[in-house]
């Protein structure tokens, strides 16, 4: 079968691998029929992601065909269309016995660590694959992402009360801006880009203005009648914007980072005392994410159809991703399509 293989920054080649025959009794094997790109797969071409090793196949964002399942597996069967978890934790370390499996102490994401999706077929540990019998598999591959954000959400304690900036129009603070909005928090979404502000407030409904220079305080507040955000999602990666969410957030308020980048954060430490504020960061989702969206996604409250503004063929991804990375301001989310 046939397989993309990144073998090092900014070169991808189609391998033929052998494909995978023998299932273990937890195990299935699934077709692949729909990649989501994400911002690690472009960081990984670029040679800018960290914890990264070459050659790997990228993908991580699935929708999946259940083609065969072993002997033990009950809750799906083959013919099912899936979303995949593509965090592979151990199950024994301190983290996966306090139910954390997302950050596992020795996890292994598919696409980043471990082999991914860009092939047309692999095994999986089923406890991984979420099954729906309404969405498509372009929807299905959108799971990942938005789990994300929900995440990110969860972990934050929001609720109605809350007044949320969320910083970084991109696929992810899109994702926390669609989870804080069923909070029923009032949200508002900066960036400098003009055109994925218009996204958001046309497509997603935010609020959205945009803000050249995020330490300008009262910016922010003319947003919020006068009032400093209750909580900042930062998803952007970028320090600077990471770190001057300390100037932004109100007193006793919380800041957290959903993107990351790699280096060190620092901080004036009597102006995170004084505002008592509280850091929190975000990594992956939990399996009760995968299921919590899929039935929001059935039940028609989240709507992913605009955020698919690109779609590859498979074959025509290795010539076709150098020009998805000059895209630009127009890329949302592209899928590629088996």
């Amino acid at each position: 079968m046939k397989a993309l293989s990144l073998q090092e920054a900014g070169k991808f080649v189609y391998q033929s691998i052998e494909e995978p025959t023998v299932l273990a009794s937890n195990e299935a094997l699934v077709k692949i029929h729909c990649i989501g790109i994400c911002g690690t797969d472009y960081h990984a071409y670029r040679g800018r992601q960290p914890f990264f090793t070459y050659p790997r196949v990228l993908g991580h964002e699935l929708g999946v065909e259940v083609i065969a399942i072993g002997s033990e597996v009950t809750h799906i069967k083959s013919g099912d269309k899936c979303s995949v978890e593509p965090y592979l934790n151990c199950g024994t370390c301190q983290s996966c016995r306090n139910s954390k499996t997302n950050c596992c102490e020795t996890l292994q994401v598919l696409g980043v660590h471990a082999d991914g999706g860009m092939t047309e077929y692999m095994k999986l540990p089923a406890n991984k694959l979420y099954p729906s019998a309404q969405l498509s598999y372009e929807q299905l591959a959108l799971v990942e992402t938005l789990g994300i954000g929900c995440h990110a959400v969860n972990r934050s304690g929001i609720t109605e009360a809350d007044k949320v900036l969320v910083v970084g129009a991109g696929p992810i603070g899109l994702a926390c801006l669609q989870f804080a909005k069923i909070k029923g928090a009032k949200v508002v979404m900066l960036d400098v880009n003009e055109s994925r502000l218009g996204f958001a407030k046309n497509v997603m409904k935010a609020n959205a203005t945009v803000v050249v220079s995020v330490k300008n305080p009262e910016e922010i507040k003319a947003q919020f009648d006068g009032d400093m955000p209750t909580a900042i999602f930062d998803a952007t990666g970028n320090p600077s914007s990471m770190m001057s969410t300390f100037e932004l957030a109100a007193f006793g308020g919380k800041i957290i980072f959903v993107g990351l980048f790699q280096g060190d954060m620092t901080f004036f430490d009597p102006l995170f005392h004084r505002r008592e504020l509280t850091i929190f960061a975000s990594r992956n989702a939990l399996p009760e994410d995968f299921n919590y969206i899929i039935q929001l996604m059935e039940a028609g409250k989240i709507n992913t159809n605009a955020w698919i503004t690109h779609r590859v063929a498979f074959d025509k991804v290795a010539d076709s991703f150098e020009r998805l990375l000059q895209s630009g301001n127009e890329l949302v989310k592209a899928i590629i399509t088996l």
